[in-house]
């Protein structure tokens, strides 16, 4: 997973201070996997997450995925002498800031969307908690 383009190739690490106001709610499902910590969940992160929950339901329901990995991190590889400018483009995270919601599940029952997002929360380098609408 990765941005089809951008206006910038490389961009700085940023902060991450706050909490998340937009996406902290359950929008199209009935259970969610919300984040109770911040970091950084890249892209191979998300799809562990993705496959996780799809073979715990048995493709049954619908998964909602409320993140996308938006940020290039860049990084040198380690023949290279240190100097001469930015590293290249390695792979893209996704911001997480406390309260977003990650992943949604809807059409299942209460025990399997529950397990399922336990297990896909294990993936995830960061602490989570399950909601329900």
């Amino acid at each position: 997973m990765q941005p089809r383009n951008r206006k910038h190739k490389k961009e700085f690490r940023g902060k991450m201070r706050g909490i998340a106001w937009r996406g902290s709610t359950i929008t199209f499902g009935e259970f969610g996997l919300q984040a109770t910590d911040r970091g950084w969940i890249s892209a191979k992160q998300i799809e562990a997450a993705r496959k996780t929950v799809a073979r715990a339901t048995k493709r049954r329901g619908r998964i909602w995925i409320k993140m996308f990995p938006h940020k290039p991190v860049t990084k040198k590889s380690d023949e290279v002498t240190r100097g001469a400018g930015k590293g290249e483009v390695d792979h893209y995270v996704c911001v997480i800031k406390p309260g977003l919601v990650l992943l949604e599940i809807g059409g299942l029952d209460k025990e399997v969307s529950v397990s399922s997002l336990k297990l896909a929360a294990q993936k995830l380098p960061i602490k989570t908690r399950v909601i329900e609408k």
